[in-house]
């Protein structure tokens, strides 16, 4: 299945199936099918929502590989990503129910990110602008395991703000699609478009104020295919790694630096906090939907920058990543200062 028009078609149904069930889960009562969010001292929402809504994001994401791919052959690494993500968004269910060991999480994380290595979903050489470094296999696998894990898990973290996670997909799932349709994949761009789809359907219930969350099943599970669909696509030469992460780095610059900042002060990296930028933005008094509607411009910018980045020389990309470097600099001393405002300007 390909981007053309029955595959459009294919995408259109991810995106309803996703938006119907997110909205139908939103509605449930509580005990049924709706898992309740309550608030607490480190979360930022009032009132107990649901938290069942990577459901309808995994709904969709079925109905694509049902319907696209029903009458062929489904790409050999898709099928690995779906086998890395499926014990992710089993665990992440059984933790949305419950409470589930951080030993276990690890564990099973560590095992998705064994399986996407074993389909040669893996980080075998250090690539930067007009660089290329092959890897040995030893410490290519060790770093893919460590960016997988990384991945899962801060796409958890970034998951507490209306809309958020689910823009992050949007756009950053977004340009991996045009990506791989220049590269001349267009098998990759549909199954990165399918992402997209059922992130905008979910997107409609979740958007502020959300009436539904992802929780864990969503979060983690979006986390592992943008780890997985970035070594997919590095692997089978249609980008560069650093371009994957340059399309997701308004998560990865956000959660890296918070962690760094946490460690350094000698906090508990583990524990539930609000320390990253955007939930500062929020508790600054900019709320949920100013941070948020700010965060997708920064969002669009850098997936358009990532779209454009294969095609400039090396010395231009070198100035790309490092107009980003200052900008998300920038944005640092932005949110310190909003903090001291106390509202947006």
């Amino acid at each position: 299945m390909t981007l053309d028009l029955p595959g459009l078609a294919v995408l259109a149904v991810a995106f309803l199936l996703s938006a119907v069930a997110a909205r139908w889960l939103a509605g449930r009562p509580p005990g049924t099918a709706a898992l309740l969010d309550h608030p607490n001292a480190r979360s930022l929402h009032q009132v107990p929502v649901p938290r069942s809504g990577g459901l309808a994001v995994l709904l969709g994401l079925l109905a694509t590989l049902a319907l696209g791919w029903g009458g062929g052959a489904v790409p050999t690494a898709l099928w690995w990503i779906a086998a890395a993500a499926l014990p992710v968004a089993v665990v992440s269910l059984f933790d949305d129910l419950g409470h589930v060991s951080r030993r276990l999480r690890l564990a099973v994380h560590v095992g998705a990110a064994l399986v996407l290595l074993a389909g040669g979903c893996a980080w075998d050489s250090l690539t930067l602008p007009g660089l290329d470094w092959p890897l040995p296999a030893a410490l290519g696998g060790l770093l893919s395991v460590l960016y997988v894990v990384w991945m899962v898990n801060l796409y958890n973290f970034m998951d507490g703000m209306d809309g958020f996670a689910g823009g992050m997909a949007l756009f950053g799932f977004g340009a991996l699609a045009v990506l791989g349709w220049r590269a001349g994949d267009p098998a990759f761009a549909l199954a990165a478009a399918a992402v997209v789809a059922a992130a905008a359907g979910f997107l409609l219930s979740n958007f502020p104020p959300a009436r539904i969350f992802l929780g864990d099943l969503g979060s983690s599970t979006l986390g592992l295919l943008a780890a997985g669909f970035s070594l997919w696509g590095a692997s089978a030469q249609l980008f560069p790694l650093w371009v994957a992460w340059l399309a997701f780095s308004p998560f990865i610059v956000d959660a890296t630096w918070t962690l760094a900042r946490r460690l350094a002060r000698g906090e508990r990296v583990w524990e539930a906090h609000r320390s990253h930028h955007y939930q500062r933005l929020v508790l600054a008094g900019w709320g949920h939907r100013t941070t948020v509607l700010r965060a997708y411009a920064l969002m669009a910018a850098v997936a358009a920058g990532a779209v454009a980045a294969p095609g400039l020389a090396p010395p231009q990309q070198w100035q790309l990543l490092l107009a980003w470097a200052i900008i998300y600099a920038l944005i640092h001393l932005r949110v310190r200062l909003a903090e001291r405002q106390g509202s947006p300007q």
